[in-house]
């Protein structure tokens, strides 16, 4: 998998959908890795901001991902979306 921007909740729910497709789990299936119910992981993938932190960083574990902060790119917002 390449590096990908997320810059919302919307973004990097897409990332983790794909990544967990990927992988060939089923939202159920990562979400039993995780202790989680698959209800969890579909809000997660949505996008819904109320999710917490240490969620996203369980289901990153999981499916083998970091999160890595760096400064913004200059990329205009259009670009980004035009990934997803």
């Amino acid at each position: 998998m390449t590096d990908q921007i997320a810059r919302n909740e919307k973004q990097l729910g897409a990332i983790l959908r794909r990544a967990r497709k990927h992988a060939g789990l089923t939202q159920g299936t990562l979400g039993d890795h995780i202790h989680l119910r698959q209800g969890t992981v579909s809000r997660l993938e949505t996008g819904e901001p109320a999710v917490q932190l240490r969620t996203l960083m369980a289901a990153l574990s999981a499916l083998d991902l970091e999160l890595v902060v760096r400064p913004r790119s200059k990329a205009s917002a259009a670009d980004i979306e035009d990934m997803f």
